[in-house]
């Protein structure tokens, strides 16, 4: 399967990786890859991102998620909601393989695509979930809730509140800073702090913003 990547694939997922500080041992570049070549395949038939050429999916989907990495720190229990092709997911659970990652999607072929990731490149610390947000129960508050692309604040901030509590970190990965999404944000929030991220081979602003339940 990864021989249908490119060297220069291979090549502009390494160098952008040093560009943003990530550390990537050989084995982790080779399942980042592994797993764009899954993503390329499946994306033909099951419409999976809205990035259709191949070239433009490391710098948009594999750096684009490990951009957030120095924000992870040390909570081990994560859920990506909304995950759609398993991003930032995925490549999260790549990169830290004794935490473990949550993808939640309600869509079915999502979660196929991504649980077949999972068998295939082995991810232990890979849970898939079916399910909507709001129908989601775990059995213990997640320490990190990401989104990308997901949903507004309010919205994001209103449908997960019963996954987390005051320690949970909640991290909106978002194109431009969204000003007037933040006036809108639940009495019971508020922002902890914001950063713009600069990946390597992406047009346009980034922006993530840590939120956090008051007390």
């Amino acid at each position: 399967m990864i021989s249908s990547i490119t060297a220069r694939q291979r090549e502009e997922l390494s160098t952008g990786a040093q560009a943003l500080g990530v550390a990537l041992s050989p084995q982790q570049e080779d399942l980042l890859l592994g797993y764009l070549a899954l993503l390329i395949k499946w994306n033909k038939a099951y419409n999976l991102t809205a990035v259709r050429d191949p070239d433009e999916m490391v710098s948009r989907h594999l750096l684009d998620s490990l951009s957030i990495a120095p924000y992870i720190g040390a909570a081990d229990r994560w859920l990506d909601v909304g995950s759609g092709g398993g991003m930032p997911g995925i490549p999260l659970a790549i990169l830290y393989p004794h935490k473990v990652i949550a993808t939640l999607d309600s869509n079915g072929k999502k979660t196929r695509f991504q649980t077949q990731v999972k068998l295939e490149l082995k991810l232990g610390n890979l849970e898939v979930i079916h399910s909507r947000v709001e129908g989601h129960t775990p059995q213990q508050p997640y320490q990190g809730i990401i989104s990308r692309a997901f949903s507004s604040l309010e919205d994001f901030t209103n449908w997960t509140r019963h996954l987390g509590d005051s320690n949970t970190h909640w991290l909106a990965m978002k194109g431009l800073h969204p000003a007037d999404e933040l006036v809108a944000l639940p009495a019971d929030f508020e922002i902890d702090s914001a950063h713009a991220l600069a990946v390597p081979g992406c047009q346009g602003q980034r922006h993530l913003l840590i939120l956090r339940r008051k007390a």
